[in-house]
């Protein structure tokens, strides 16, 4: 049985999780080493279980707690050669630490997983994964995105599950309390996505077949997963889909584990 879930996801940290039985995968650490572990904890997961860590990019709500963790557990990190070389530089990643390079979109070996990555549009090399688990079940995670790219498209085509993010509400972003420099580079096409163009996204992997998916790294200050959650369905239900009973849609918690989805 495939699992996806999030530990945590939002502006202020994100963490996934992939499993298959009490195998499982973490996708970026960018709360405290304590925060991962204790829900980690909670979902009754030992770390000599992590096949390995897949980094998505540099930005601090993605890495945060990493460097502590790794001191206490060597696990295997896979990222991008660009992103690598910055943790590098920063003492992320301790010597122990077993490090891969992922460019190039060959899939990768990752304890019982295939996984592959693809790049995003994002302001610093980022990238999403695809990761099979040993079922043959498909998924795709895909944040910090400031535009859908045919790459990025690509990516998610076939996948049960797509995890995609919803960051922001055009209307909060713009009407907020955010400097206009910040609210520039939110809304770029190298910033992040926006409640609409997800919403979009999700209607023609719909379309393709996928039927579950997960709203990912929702800001606290420029969305709400009530906001996000309306403009989806808005969007399916004006198409002919009914969301709960066509398809599954839920929005990840922002400071705790949110609900397993199975795939």
């Amino acid at each position: 049985m495939a699992l996806f879930t999030t530990l945590y996801s939002g502006s202020s940290g994100n963490c996934g999780l992939v499993r298959e039985g009490n195998q499982y995968l973490l996708v970026d650490m960018g709360k405290s080493c304590r925060t991962t572990l204790t829900a980690l904890r909670r979902l009754d997961l030992a770390i000599s279980d992590c096949a390995g860590i897949l980094v998505t990019h540099e930005h601090s709500d993605h890495v945060a707690g990493l460097d502590t963790f790794l001191k206490k557990y060597p696990i295997p990190v896979y990222s991008s050669a660009d992103t690598l070389d910055a943790l590098d530089s920063r003492g992320t990643l301790p010597p122990a630490v077993e490090t891969s390079a992922m460019d190039g979109g060959n899939p990768f070996d990752i304890g019982p997983f295939k996984v592959s990555s693809f790049p995003t549009s994002h302001d610093v090399p980022c990238c999403g994964y695809r990761i099979e688990t040993p079922d043959g079940r498909r998924m795709a995670l895909a944040t910090d995105l400031g535009i859908l790219t045919p790459v990025v498209q690509d990516s998610l085509l076939g996948c049960d599950l797509v995890a995609l993010e919803a960051n922001y509400d055009a209307f909060s972003l713009h009407g907020g309390p955010y400097p206009y420099y910040l609210k520039q580079r939110i809304a770029s096409d190298r910033g992040h996505l926006d409640n609409k163009a997800c919403a979009a996204e999700i209607l023609d992997l719909i379309q393709e077949g996928c039927k579950k998916f997960a709203l990912c790294h929702l800001s606290q200050t420029n969305n709400s997963p009530e906001l996000a959650l309306t403009t989806v369905y808005n969007v399916l239900l004006a198409a002919g889909i009914q969301p709960g009973r066509d398809v599954l849609i839920q929005a990840q918690e922002r400071n705790d584990i949110s609900p397993y989805i199975e795939f």
